[in-house]
């Protein structure tokens, strides 16, 4: 009887066993915690995209964006620190569901992936005064 129970509960425990191996070799590499196994080539090309970062300071003010274009390239990691100088502003940008409030002299960083080409409009979000409508500046992806 014993032995029957012992038995038991060693197919049970390589039952197991089996599901976890099974399970293991079914993920994909991007799916392990620090990145598993990469793709010859792959891993210089991912670590080259995430280095560079297209970073662009901002000012806000009545009734302009400082500088008032920006330009990068389609697939580059922008960064925008954008602070306002006077008044509170906001700025968004509909095409890349960016909408920020600008507190007077506080930064907010914007990071996004420059995945739409085209030219896209920015605008003050926040009522700022007389010339708010005006308020516009230009993101041009190439």
């Amino acid at each position: 009887m014993i032995y029957h129970d012992n038995m038991k509960k060693s197919i049970y425990l390589l039952m197991l066993c089996l599901l976890l191996i099974s399970a293991c070799s079914q993920q994909k590499p991007e799916d392990l915690v620090g990145g598993g196994t990469t793709i010859p080539g792959q891993a210089a090309q991912v670590s080259a995209q995430s280095s560079e970062v297209k970073e662009f300071k901002i000012t806000a003010k009545q009734f302009s964006f400082e500088p008032s274009t920006i330009e990068v390239h389609k697939g580059d990691k922008v960064r925008l620190i954008v602070t306002s100088t006077d008044v509170p502003h906001g700025i968004s940008i509909k095409e890349y569901g960016i909408n920020e409030r600008l507190d007077v002299g506080k930064p907010v960083t914007i990071e996004f992936i420059a995945d739409k080409q085209g030219t896209f409009t920015a605008f003050c979000s926040v009522f700022c005064g007389s010339g708010h409508s005006g308020m516009k500046g230009k993101l041009v992806v190439k």
